[in-house]
């Protein structure tokens, strides 16, 4: 695993509910579980870390590291192996392992409006989609959600890959900005984040995606049909948990805590406040559900349809699965949110 950062909830922080078991009683009942995220980001997966600062996990009993690994692909082959119990893929990804076995299940929308989006250079001719043919797109990872979402987006402008655009492969942050000086990509499919890193690093750049691919939601919580199956507990206590940190973290009142907890997770992102501030701002904004969702984590099932119709039609899946609800599932969110209090 590369990019590999953990953090692991504090035991302190859970010495109240100890009560009469003391704190070695408690810290020994506590179950270890491991959570893979496709950046080293904390903002990214801020739901995670501010259940595990505000002890939310530990009250269900359960201790949590997190560990970065390099995009979504990454993350559901460590669901795959037995290396991790929940992690943050995208839904192109899912949909697409599902095809070759992987029984990956996405329990949470998190990324409830798109966060991703295809970027260029802010004095850059080009202004719309059609402006990127023949042109080289940047992308983070080779198999990421990135990747899914920009072939969706090009496709709805009747542009294939390898005929008419290539991908390449070239990270994020400082690489991704090197690749645009040198001229080797015209475009940069980015993540929320990532495009604000580039701004905050002088490398000023606008989005040129359509506003309709705004409904594609992004990555989620994902784990393997056989946890569900055989520790529904665990799917439920982490779901409570993870659900409430999410909550807390869209309250204005909690900010400074939640910034905190955040820095706590990824100490290099809340070196500059100021910037720490404006990333949860704009990582945050991407995961409040639209109007209709009845609670937090929704998923819609007609979105999902269009995940799919767009991976057929890029060919990154050869036909469509034969039972495309067994990727996702609201049940679990829905027991999260009832936790949260609505």
């Amino acid at each position: 695993m590369i990019n590999r950062r953990t953090f692991t909830a504090s035991l302190l922080s859970a010495v109240p509910a100890a009560g009469l078991l003391g704190t070695s009683a408690f810290a020994q009942s506590l179950r270890d579980i491991t959570f893979v995220q496709p950046s080293p980001s904390a903002i990214n997966s801020f739901p995670v870390f501010v259940a595990i600062g505000e002890g939310y996990f530990a009250e269900e009993g359960l201790n949590v590291t997190v560990e970065a690994i390099n995009g979504s692909g990454a993350v559901l082959q460590a669901l795959s192996a037995g290396q991790a119990h929940f992690g943050r893929p995208g839904p192109g990804p899912v949909i697409a392992a599902k095809t070759r076995g992987v029984d990956a299940v996405m329990i949470y929308n998190v990324a409830a409006r798109s966060n991703f989006g295809i970027a260029v250079q802010q004095d850059s001719d080009i202004q719309g989609i059609e402006g990127l043919r023949g042109k080289v797109i940047g992308t983070g990872t080779a198999d990421g959600a990135e990747v899914g979402f920009a072939r969706n987006v090009m496709a709805g402008s009747g542009l294939t890959e390898g005929e008419d655009y290539t991908f390449l492969t070239v990270g994020d942050g400082g690489p991704a900005t090197a690749a645009f000086l040198n001229g080797e990509i015209s475009a940069y499919s980015a993540s929320t984040a990532d495009t604000a890193i580039l701004n905050q690093r002088g490398m000023a750049v606008r989005d040129i995606t359509p506003a309709e691919f705004g409904r594609f939601f992004g990555n989620g919580v994902a784990t393997m049909a056989d946890t569900i199956a055989n520790d529904r507990a665990l799917v439920e206590a982490w779901s409570r948990a993870f659900t409430r940190g999410h909550a807390f973290a869209l309250d204005d009142a909690n900010r400074d805590a939640v910034l905190k907890h955040l820095a706590d997770g990824n100490p290099q992102e809340g070196e500059d406040k100021e910037f720490q501030s404006a990333l949860f701002d704009a990582v945050r904004s991407k995961t409040i559900p639209s109007d209709d969702s009845p609670h937090l984590g929704w998923f819609p099932a007609e979105v999902w349809q269009e995940w799919q119709d767009s991976l057929v039609a890029g060919g990154d899946i050869a036909a469509p699965l034969e039972d495309l609800g067994a990727v996702w599932t609201n049940e679990f969110a829905q027991i999260g949110s009832e936790a949260a209090g609505g």
